[in-house]
């Protein structure tokens, strides 16, 4: 078990470098901060790491979304309300009450 935990704590950390790097009017998927860390099968557990988010307010964890633009129903900090409330202050735009416009707002960055 404990070689676990410095294997986690290295994952957790490469998703938060990734997700400070996603612009501000801009999303990434799970998926994609996934693939951008070197994990592409790990989608569930880059929501762990924004989940643990050790930082709130510095890793914009509100900026990590699902591939269909849906929004995290289990946003910690906040719900899904106030996740489209920063998402919209960034003025990242969305195509109804709960999906991101992905092809306006999705940042290329791993996109292929």
């Amino acid at each position: 078990m404990t070689g676990e935990l410095p294997a986690r704590e290295g994952f957790f950390e490469r998703v938060y470098e990734v997700v400070e790097q996603i612009p501000r009017g801009m999303v990434a998927s799970y998926g994609q901060v996934a693939k951008l860390v070197g994990e592409p099968r790990k989608a569930r557990y880059v929501g762990f790491a924004l989940h643990a988010n050790p930082r709130p307010g510095e890793i914009p964890c509100h900026r990590v979304v699902f591939a269909d633009g849906r929004l995290a129903s289990g946003f910690v900090f906040g719900g899904p309300g106030a996740q489209r409330e920063l998402l919209e202050g960034e003025g990242v735009a969305f195509v109804d009450d709960d999906r991101v416009d992905m092809a306006a707002c999705r940042w290329p960055a791993g996109v292929e």
